[in-house]
């Protein structure tokens, strides 16, 4: 394969020791899965997984929240789990309105002057009570940023970010594989800093630190 760098030109032939290596990596890899695919589903203790938000990030810009979850979990016992959660989301109106309010959900009225841009980690628990019927609890600090509508940042800030979960895991391919439908209440009681433009929607009356009922869907492989 020919190559340019800055108008040169050099030639990359495949040594066999890189080819080696790549072929050492290969059986790695193929090794690895094989024994996954070995496991029973109790034997999979670690799991990665994601909420279906993360896939609906391709919509209008004005009401693209860019939204990405990921949950990194440990199963320390049959019923108790543990994960490590990063997220972040671009919010154009505030988090706190609720579902059923078609007044002010989604409605240009209600739009912050400017997008609040959020990232965190936190660490969630969960419980299973009954076959695939589970609890779970989250928190996560996060970091805020305020943007106006230009898209520069005009302060920084920070939300205390809660949730608490119900729903039922059902699991695919021999455990590797599960999907967890789940409704829950988020809570935040601590968000400091925030610019008076955007006070003033936040303190709507519309506008509350918590979310009830917002339905969820997670997606996971376990390893």
């Amino acid at each position: 394969m020919t190559l340019s760098f800055f108008g040169t030109r050099a030639t990359d032939t495949v040594s066999p020791l890189r080819a080696g290596l790549k072929a050492r990596i290969a059986a790695c890899l193929l090794a690895f899965l094989c024994a996954a695919g070995a496991l029973s589903s109790e034997d999979r203790k670690f799991s990665v997984a994601t909420t279906w938000h993360s896939f609906m990030n391709f919509g209008e810009e004005a009401t693209n929240i860019q939204m990405y979850e990921f949950h990194f979990g440990y199963q320390i016992t049959d019923k108790d789990k543990v994960e490590i959660k990063i997220a972040t989301w671009k919010l154009f109106e505030p988090l706190g309105i609720q579902l059923w309010d078609s007044d002010h959900l989604m409605k240009e009225s209600s739009y912050y002057p400017g997008r609040l841009l959020e990232y965190g980690a936190g660490l969630c628990y969960q419980r299973r009570f009954w076959e695939g019927l589970f609890g779970a609890v989250e928190i996560m600090p996060m970091a805020q940023t305020y943007l106006d509508t230009d898209g520069d940042a005009i302060k920084n800030g920070f939300r205390l970010y809660t949730s608490y979960h119900v729903g039922y895991r059902f699991e695919f391919l021999r455990g590797r594989f599960y999907v967890a439908p789940q409704v829950h209440l988020n809570y935040w009681p601590v968000m400091t800093a925030v610019p008076e433009s955007f006070r003033q929607v936040e303190n709507s009356p519309w506008s509350k630190n918590y979310v009830l009922f917002e339905p969820n869907v997670y997606l996971g492989i376990k390893f």
